[in-house]
């Protein structure tokens, strides 16, 4: 049974990923007509009233300490980590953001030795990263002539992957509650609305509808809010309830490689032999992580199990 929901959650992530990966096409082209902060406002406010029209059931949280943490998941998860990114591709080259972003793995796993103490790490997991790294900078600098430093920029962008480390830590222990994934997601987004209101007002935002007569923009407007945002959080939730935070955010290495296939096959872009070498780097590093991991939980199963045999 428990193979059996690893398995669930891996394909969870795998899945998460696979749309993730192809959103960068349906931003480009709702950036037409939308800014950064409405496309954002409104596909987590699509997305929440989604998670309220599939499960409206109404639940309690018992004490203030766990209501801290979904605030603070809401804040980081989905207020402060897409703030941050958008901010950041004003100020640098977006590939310097993707490079970046694709840390996050790095530091939810530090993350996560430090507070959750329950994500075993080696060696393997540190070579993983590197190799995919190296995969990831090729994709995302493929056919760049330069690599161009913006302070600013990049660090806005640094300060996003660290918020969405955060993130996916805190999930960790809300998962431990025993709620449902959807209602827990649920009340991620309602907080992250919320903080996300304020921003209204300091950035270009504007309730003109009539840009959603247009076909194309409601339907990508549509698969970021219902698929993107609805979905993809609640799957990658549960991945993250049931195979843990940083075997989890390792799948995040997999989004540059989505994004060049579905550029490749949906706007025609031509697949480069240094985007082929960083598409297999980067597969390779995640492999390397996600089997150093597995091998390092099962020695600790193995051990743990040997122990609870000696005692009885």
């Amino acid at each position: 049974m428990m193979d059996n929901k690893g398995t669930i959650g891996h394909l969870s992530a795998l899945l998460t990923i696979l749309i993730w990966g192809t959103t960068f096409i349906s931003t480009k082209i709702l950036l037409e007509d939308f800014t950064p902060i409405e496309i954002l406002f409104y596909r987590f406010t699509m997305g929440l009233l989604a998670l309220f029209l599939i499960y409206p059931h109404v639940f309690k949280v018992k004490d203030r300490k766990s209501e801290l943490l979904f605030a603070g998941a809401g804040l980081c998860g989905v207020t402060l980590y897409y703030l941050l990114e958008n901010i950041a591709l004003t100020f640098t080259m977006a590939s310097n953001v993707g490079v970046i972003c694709s840390l996050s793995p790095f530091f939810t796993a530090i993350f996560a030795s430090i507070f959750l103490k329950e994500e075993p790490l080696r060696a393997n997991f540190f070579i993983g990263f590197i190799v995919a790294m190296a995969g990831i900078t090729l994709i995302s600098f493929n056919g760049a002539s330069n690599f161009q430093i913006n302070p600013l920029g990049d660090l806005l962008a640094v300060g996003a992957t660290i918020v969405w480390a955060v993130y996916s830590v805190i999930m960790k222990k809300i998962s431990s509650f025993g709620f449902n994934t959807i209602q827990i997601t649920r009340r991620v987004f309602f907080y992250g609305v919320l903080f996300m209101i304020p921003a209204l007002f300091l950035f270009d935002f504007s309730f003109e509808l009539s840009r959603f007569a247009n076909p194309v923009q409601i339907f990508n407007i549509l698969f970021l809010g219902l698929g993107a945002s609805a979905l993809c959080f609640v799957t990658w939730n549960y991945a993250v309830k049931i195979v843990g935070a940083v075997k989890t955010s390792v799948y995040i290495y997999m989004v540059p490689v989505v994004t060049v296939i579905t550029s490749m096959i949906v706007l025609h872009e031509p697949m480069t032999g240094m985007a082929a070498l960083g598409t297999v780097l980067t597969l390779a590093g995640l492999f390397l992580s996600e089997n150093n991991v597995r091998i390092k939980n099962k020695r600790y199963e193995l051990k743990r199990s040997a122990n609870n045999s000696f005692s009885k």
